[in-house]
């Protein structure tokens, strides 16, 4: 929908690509707004939104307004967002005897969330071979609590063969205070005790003999006991109660010795006792954010405010777009076929965000928006016809040639060119910026990480004979490390297993291009895993044959795979904002080409308002910047104008979730290790 949108704005229509509907309902009895909103394929905020009297409660014969969920040529209906965003979606296709209730079981989710991302099923049963979106929810960290499936009768069992002790219930004590006291969870408390139900005053129950100096008894109403659920992580406990992770850990020691286990009782902050104002926001790096300088926030040294100056030069051919007589752009044709015609409309929705949030700080622009038709000679003739003289930034053109043309032309007004999306070498001057670090960039940050972190631990490269270069490189690093070569294409388990030592933090480098090469190794790693070693994997260059389906992310996962990368996932509580903002102008959340579109016109008008000009925003302020998913950190080129030099370095987690790595804590993490 976002796309009909656009384009009509973009081709100045007065004609709305998809007018708001309503109608009147009048409320049945046994009707709520929940089953109202189902029925009519909207959501219960779109119904609260024109009825606002609704939120307490409705009576039978009471009118409603309810907006149309709106439908064009076979576009999916317009609906209200989900209050919970997922971070990914998986494809399933249905099976035989699958339920939405087993299909919530495998992937562990709720049925509601599964229906709410396939509106189909809400009117409909599951069909055999059809194709349904599983989201995919965040969880925040890799210290993970690990299950504790043991039954009552082996708890018993295994308490029998050692010594137990015998504990008095005092006055106000807990199950959880006397669990937490001699080292047990509540479920192995309540199994050595199987007729207690409720505690009361001089009851005797069997404990172990592992005693805590803790208190049984929280005299302090600054804290609380609390119990780890499945799932749960050290940072999302953190986020839970306002405090950093070293704080809940030294709250709770046990955690460093034996890991975080569900049904472990820790010690934690009452959040209802204190000051929301000195709420701490924990993070989740520190040291390997350092190996690119100090992160700057320009949204506090505004002081231009006159109006900024942008022109967009964006390869949208819309002269290729057929109109019919109604006035609608032919959707399927004009913009499911054409990939470039979609990646520019979702960037322009995103910096359209951009502009408008830039206004809320009282940044205020006046923005120009040309089609380059893919042309250098329509850029050069845009150039010649158009006004350019006041213009502050130029972002776009996409293109190689079509940048180099608008970035020679414009060099003559020393006009800023920031090409978002390529990261080819280009010439044209000393106002070109090439947002987008090149993959030597990603593979030097990668080198510098491991360089940092890497020492101490036993390195194995991983190569074949087309990646001697890098293997050159992480051998002068790493003197003592050990290598794997692939023979024929393939990496054998028995390699591997003769360099991996025990009870060491095992590194394993791979560089290769090859799907065989990687598919083995990968393989080999995980059944190795098996043995009780610690394995991390490592690549300088995540290339297009890591998506090939023979290499899953759980495999992948279960090696925390370190990667560098141009972008990362957003954070959904730091970007709730723009995505809220997003969905519901365009009712769908903003994929990478819209937070990128957000995040580069972000930047470019910061620096514009917290300086003189772009240029003098460098000299102004050092360090790098960062958005909802992309930082930016511009360096001069050899050759003459600027790149981004700004990486992440990601790892894939066990739950699939993404996090910028920092093994600056790597020993306290590997004791939590699965």
């Amino acid at each position: 929908m976002r796309y009909l949108f656009l384009i009509c704005f973009l081709c100045m229509m007065n004609i709305s690509a998809f007018a708001q509907e309503f109608k009147y309902h009048t409320v049945k009895k046994g009707e709520t707004v929940y089953s109202i909103s189902k029925d009519y394929n909207v959501s219960e905020e779109d119904i609260y939104k024109y009825n606002p009297d609704s939120k307490n409660g409705i009576e039978e014969s009471s009118k409603l307004v309810i907006p149309l969920a709106t439908k064009d040529k076979g576009m999916p209906a317009k609906t209200g967002s989900p209050s919970l965003d997922p971070v990914n979606f998986k494809e399933h296709t249905v099976k035989k005897k699958e339920t939405l209730f087993s299909l919530s079981q495998q992937y562990n989710v709720e049925i509601d969330d599964i229906k709410r991302y396939n509106k189909q099923l809400f009117s409909k049963e599951l069909q055999k071979g059809e194709t349904i979106r599983i989201p995919v929810f965040r969880t925040l960290d890799r210290v993970v609590a690990k299950p504790n499936n043991t039954s009552k009768e082996e708890i018993r069992q295994k308490f029998d063969k050692n010594e137990v002790r015998e504990h008095v219930v005092l006055p106000k004590e807990t199950k959880f205070g006397i669990a937490r006291k001699y080292g047990l969870t509540v479920k192995e408390l309540e199994a050595l005790n199987p007729t207690v139900d409720v505690l009361q005053p001089g009851i005797m129950l069997r404990v172990g003999t592992n005693v805590s100096p803790d208190p049984v008894v929280l005299l302090d109403k600054n804290f609380k006991f609390y119990e780890v659920k499945p799932q749960e992580t050290l940072f999302g406990l953190a986020q839970r109660f306002h405090v950093t992770q070293d704080s809940i850990l030294a709250l709770n020691p046990i955690i460093e010795q034996e890991g975080l286990e569900w049904g472990m009782v820790l010690k934690v902050p009452n959040p209802e006792e204190q000051d929301p104002e000195n709420w701490v926001t924990p993070t989740l790096t520190s040291e390997a954010e350092k190996l690119q300088g100090d992160k700057i926030n320009l949204k506090d040294s505004l002081s231009n405010f006159s109006p900024k100056n942008l022109v967009f030069m964006l390869p949208y051919s819309l002269d290729k777009v057929q109109v019919d007589s109604a006035g609608t752009a032919a959707y399927k044709d004009a913009i499911l076929d054409d990939r470039v015609l979609r990646i520019s409309l979702d960037f322009y929705s995103g910096a359209e965000m951009a502009i408008e949030d830039a206004k809320e700080l009282g940044i205020s622009s006046e923005v120009k928006i040309y089609d380059t038709k893919r042309s250098a000679s329509e850029v050069i003739n845009l150039i010649n016809t158009k006004n350019f003289n006041n213009v502050d930034a130029v972002i776009g053109p996409f293109l190689q040639s079509t940048t180099e043309a608008a970035a020679e032309r414009l060099r003559i007004k020393n006009i800023p060119v920031f090409t978002p999306l390529s990261d080819k070498e280009m010439s044209g001057g000393n106002n070109l910026f090439i947002a987008r670090p090149d993959q030597q960039t990603m593979s030097n940050t990668m080198l510098d990480y491991l360089q940092k972190f890497g020492k101490e631990k036993n390195v194995i490269i991983v190569s074949d004979a087309k990646s001697f270069e890098i293997k050159n490189k992480l051998s002068q690093i790493f003197p003592a490390a050990r290598s794997v070569n692939a023979v024929d294409g393939y990496v054998s388990e028995t390699s591997l297993k003769r360099v991996l030592l025990p009870a060491t933090p095992n590194w394993v480098i791979l560089e290769s291009s090859s799907v065989g090469v990687i598919s083995s190794t990968v393989s080999a790693l995980n059944r190795l895993l098996r043995d009780d070693l610690d394995i991390t994997l490592f690549t300088t260059n995540k290339n297009d044959s890591y998506d090939n389906e023979s290499i899953s992310n759980e495999d992948l996962g279960k090696l925390y795979f370190h990667y560098p990368s141009v972008d990362k996932e957003y954070n959904l509580e730091f970007s709730e904002n723009f995505i809220k903002k997003y969905q519901e102008e365009y009712g769908v959340s903003p994929n990478q080409y819209a937070v990128r579109g957000y995040d580069l016109t972000m930047d470019v008008l910061l620096r514009l308002a917290a300086s003189k000009d772009i240029y003098s925003s460098f000299s102004d302020y050092k360090g790098f910047t960062e958005y909802n998913e992309n930082k930016f950190l511009y360096e001069p080129q050899p050759g003459g104008g600027f790149r981004n030099k700004a990486v992440y370095i990601l790892q894939i987690n066990p739950d699939l979730t993404l996090q910028i790595a920092d093994d600056s804590q790597s020993n306290i993490f590997r004791e939590f290790k699965d």
